[in-house]
């Protein structure tokens, strides 16, 4: 049976043996299962909520996979699927979609919360439109011990309704924090007619402090587990940019070069996956600049960086391709090519992207989005090629 990356623990699982978990639905004259803390989960995952216990169906003949299984304890058939070593419930259609873990990671200062925060929106509202699929939040718990209403309370909503920053991720305790996870579902043509076709995003928020030291990426399971990378890097801190553009004060502070947070993620996962120095990572990494508002008028109107792809159920790979080689060639002019070679050395699939998630320069000092409000720019591109090199979404060349 083949594995999978468990979309909140990470650990690599085995898709015969999941667990199930109790519904709390005693069959007649037997107690039921009583909600309690789960150890494994909260060490796990983070996830301190009472929860039903799981267990293991009882062995069978048949070869196909149990649906439902009966819990020892009180009798209640159940349905739900869940992680054999976190123990927590699994989107409904896992075990049979295919279900890559996006890892996204970045210095401190790079606007991964805000990216994050956005990216989610426009996949609920914009992206599910544009590929007819239905996207939605898979299972009770997002971002966070927080429930689904509390993060769109929390990040979306002050985001998007109260157009105000977001505060700084927290550093993640024990190295460990809910993810947000989401189901894509899309119907396809295959040989004549239409099936649907399920894929789980896991999404994991780390905090900048989280990557600034060797010792503390090395416990970052999420980065071993990933199918893809998204790696945010401040475009403030290239070499190069202030002599051209005026950064703010709150940018400067506890700065980073991206060259050194590349070097501990090649660094982590050439360890984790046993990768010989003379072989190339095979993880493909979307390399994503953010921020790049601040950067529109030094580019200037007709700047190619600044050029929107082509619009339909499909990523522009014609577009993406001439991105990254302007954003290759802005690299050399920012004096910060270091990170190209770095790239090239260690990586057999990279590609760049310039985005804004805001679309507009925000007011730092007052924590203010412009008075436009939240204008994604190109925030999604870097994730539909991901899912178009995994073949979930096709890749068409427009030009």
């Amino acid at each position: 049976m083949a594995k999978a990356s468990c979309p909140y623990c990470y650990h690599r699982i085995d898709l015969a043996k999941l667990r199930f978990q109790c519904t709390g639905r005693a069959t007649p004259g037997r107690d039921r299962c009583r909600r309690e803390v789960d150890a494994d989960r909260q060490r796990l995952t983070g996830f301190s909520g009472a929860t039903y216990p799981t267990f293991t169906a009882p062995e069978t003949r048949n070869p196909l996979p149990q649906r439902l299984a009966p819990c020892p304890a009180c009798g209640g058939s159940s349905g739900i699927r869940a992680c054999q070593v976190c123990h927590t419930p699994l989107p409904a259609n896992f075990a049979d979609s295919r279900s890559p873990l996006i890892a996204m990671v970045g210095g401190k200062n790079a606007g991964k919360t805000v990216f994050t925060t956005v990216l989610v929106h426009e996949l609920r509202h914009n992206i599910r439109r544009r590929f007819a699929a239905d996207i939605s939040f898979a299972g009770d718990r997002q971002g966070g011990d927080v429930s689904i209403t509390g993060w769109l309370e929390s990040y979306e909503n002050m985001l998007f309704g109260e157009n105000r920053l977001l505060a700084q991720t927290t550093a993640a305790v024990d190295g460990v924090k809910v993810p947000l996870v989401l189901q894509w579902r899309q119907a396809r043509r295959v040989l004549g007619r239409e099936v649907h076709q399920t894929s789980t995003l896991s999404f994991y928020d780390a905090a900048g402090e989280d990557m600034t030291s060797q010792e503390f990426v090395n416990a970052q399971a999420y980065l071993a587990a990933a199918d893809g990378l998204i790696v945010l890097l401040d475009p403030f801190q290239l070499k190069g940019a202030r002599d051209r553009i005026s950064i703010p004060r709150i940018a400067q502070r506890d700065t980073e070069p991206p060259y050194n947070v590349l070097s501990r993620i090649t660094e982590l996962l050439r360890t984790s996956h046993g990768i010989s120095v003379r072989r190339k990572i095979k993880i493909p990494v979307a390399v994503v600049f953010s921020k790049i508002d601040a950067f529109f008028q030094v580019l200037g109107e007709g700047h190619p960086l600044l050029t929107r792809p082509a619009t339909g159920p499909f990523y522009d790979e014609s577009n993406g391709d001439d991105t990254n080689e302007h954003m290759r060639a802005l690299l050399t002019e920012y004096d910060s090519d270091d990170v190209d070679a770095h790239l090239r050395a260690h990586y057999k699939t990279f590609r760049y992207f310039a985005v804004s998630s805001l679309g507009a320069e925000p007011d730092y000092e007052q924590s203010r989005v412009s008075a436009g409000g939240v204008r994604p720019f190109r925030v999604d591109e870097p994730l539909l090629w991901l899912l178009s090199l995994d073949k979930i979404i096709e890749s068409r060349k427009t030009a």
